[in-house]
């Protein structure tokens, strides 16, 4: 069996094993829609010009967009690992030609397929709901496909280290949650503390913020955060697919 042929029976697998998790299909599509309809209609931007969500419906596409993008991949991907520990699944997998970059490969495929599919249903409803002027884009592409790679890797190496599902629940609302909101999505770098700028640089999503605020609604090239994107999902991607276990 060819090594496209492995990826490919894997990732049927893996998609397969999503659609039977009718909690996991509900989550990751509505639970971002739900997010949309409290900030995009039940918050409205302050007519003084203070506080939080002062800026256009436009800006805040990054952060619909992201919640998707990071927390999906962590917690599936991570979620996964784990189970597979729990169930010496790993073991059985070591007899097979799977390598760990293949399996994460095909996990990593289902992941951007399915991610992909939500973002596009969250684009509409943003235009909807919040009356976002939202300029398409193809760069929109590589921009979702290469964040879901990066924290599918991530989310691989928090599977090794945490101790069970619930322990990589925890890890990864842990490292998104604080992420999500200081990455330039939801909140401008100038209601952040100072000492909270240097750190903005050093977050990955940062990166995917300003990529896809930059076709959606700059309408600036996003080649420099594509490029970082790229380098960081490659290093998220080797890093992951060597902590995934031979045998446990």
């Amino acid at each position: 069996m060819s090594r496209v042929a492995r990826v490919r029976a894997e990732a049927g697998a893996a998609w397969r094993s999503f659609v039977r998790r009718r909690t996991a299909v509900f989550f990751t599509f509505f639970f971002p829609v739900i997010l949309i309809l409290i900030f995009g209609a039940l918050v409205r931007t302050d007519p003084t010009g203070t506080g939080l969500f002062t800026e256009p419906p436009g800006y805040y596409v990054p952060g619909y967009l992201a919640v998707v993008v990071l927390f999906t991949p962590l917690s599936r991907v991570g979620s996964t690992v784990a189970r597979h520990r729990e169930g010496n699944r790993f073991e059985k997998l070591a007899t097979t030609p799977l390598t760990r970059a293949e399996w994460l490969a095909a996990h990593t495929a289902v992941n951007v397929a399915i991610i992909g599919a939500a973002s596009l249903l969250l684009l509409g409803i943003i235009v909807a709901v919040t009356d976002a002027a939202v300029t398409p884009s193809p760069w929109l592409v590589p921009l979702v496909a290469l964040g879901v790679t990066l924290f599918c890797g991530i989310g691989a190496a928090l599977g090794r280290v945490a101790d069970s599902q619930d322990g990589v629940i925890a890890a990864s609302n842990t490292i998104a949650l604080p992420m999500l909101f200081l990455a330039e999505t939801f909140v401008t770098d100038d209601l952040l503390p100072e000492f909270v700028l240097p750190l903005v640089d050093l977050l990955p999503l940062t990166y995917f913020s300003r990529g896809v605020r930059a076709v959606t609604y700059a309408g600036t090239s996003p080649v420099v955060d594509v490029a970082v994107l790229a380098a960081l999902a490659v290093v998220a991607f080797a890093v992951g697919a060597a902590a995934i276990p031979r045998t446990d």
